[in-house]
């Protein structure tokens, strides 16, 4: 391979990038947008989608071919887990069957032998989870690993009992006007960050929207405190993009859920106790 080949191959891998960064952040946005309307026609996401793009300077004359980059990609990834998967079901299938004569013929040393190929298995495997269920910007659960580990099969209703905490960033949007969406970005993560600091499990929901799973017999009323406790922690930190300093705060609503409680109407419950903090929070701290 000659390096001019090489360079261009680098360089088409880095415009592809850029245009999958740039296409979540429009595609985040246009969710957004459109999130208060009641119905969404495709004519009508287009246009809202078209006015973020123009926004960003990105042109869709050749998003045929972009698009055709990001499923690439998006196979690529699947196929490249699939494999993986494949290989860790044979590796552990070869430790079972070592595992059974080790045992049949009393060998400790192949016991051993296959003690430590199970933990280097199970360190993959772990890997694999995280990729499946991380939120790819700030390495908090996602949507998926809320369906798969805390719903029941109907994916819709919860096979357990605990308190959902709703957290809102207040003047998300004004801070991506102002400081542009690399420094968003930041703060998504910064913000991930401390909620992970209560030991809770957090999800990523949605744009700047969180979830914190609080388990069974946690009480709204300690719930409350502990959220409050962490917003005046993020509230005395200044945050420093382009020089300027600025103040972040969110804005979080609480409900208990019981087994076979719809999610969503668990979200509904939540997002109506915000209602009040999002009021409260905003004539205390008027913007950034």
């Amino acid at each position: 391979m000659t390096k001019r080949l090489k360079y261009t191959q680098i360089f088409q891998r880095i415009k592809v990038e850029k245009d999958n960064a740039i296409f979540k952040i429009i595609t985040n946005e246009t969710r957004e947008s459109t999130e208060p309307m009641e119905i969404v026609t495709p004519t009508i996401y287009a246009s809202v989608f078209s006015k973020f793009a123009d926004k960003h300077d990105l042109s869709l004359e050749n998003e045929e071919e972009i698009s055709h980059n990001i499923l690439k990609d998006e196979c690529s990834f699947l196929t490249e887990l699939q494999t993986k998967t494949s290989e860790n079901a044979n590796r552990l299938s070869k430790n079972t069957k070592k595992a059974i004569n080790a045992i049949k013929d009393k060998n400790d040393t192949l016991l051993n032998e296959v003690l430590h190929e199970t933990e280097a298995l199970r360190l993959e495997v772990e890997k694999l989870r995280e990729s499946v269920y991380k939120d790819e910007l700030t390495h908090v659960y996602n949507r998926k690993w809320l369906h798969d580990n805390c719903m029941q099969t109907d994916k819709e209703s919860f096979n357990q009992e605990g308190v959902l905490a709703m957290i809102d960033l207040n003047y998300f949007k004004l801070i991506n006007d102002t400081y542009g969406h690399v420094i968003g970005d930041k703060v998504l993560i910064f913000i991930a960050n401390r909620l992970k600091s209560i030991n809770k499990n957090v999800i990523r929901y949605g744009g700047d929207e969180f979830i914190i799973l609080f388990p069974k017999n946690s009480s709204i009323e300690h719930t409350r405190e502990l959220l409050d406790r962490t917003r005046e922690s993020v509230l005395s930190k200044k945050l420093k993009a382009h020089e300027e300093m600025f103040t972040l705060s969110f804005s979080f609503g609480v409900a208990s859920f019981k087994s076979g409680n719809k999610l969503a109407k668990v979200l509904e419950d939540a997002d109506k106790s915000m209602y009040n903090d999002k009021i409260n929070i905003k004539k205390r701290i008027t913007g950034i």
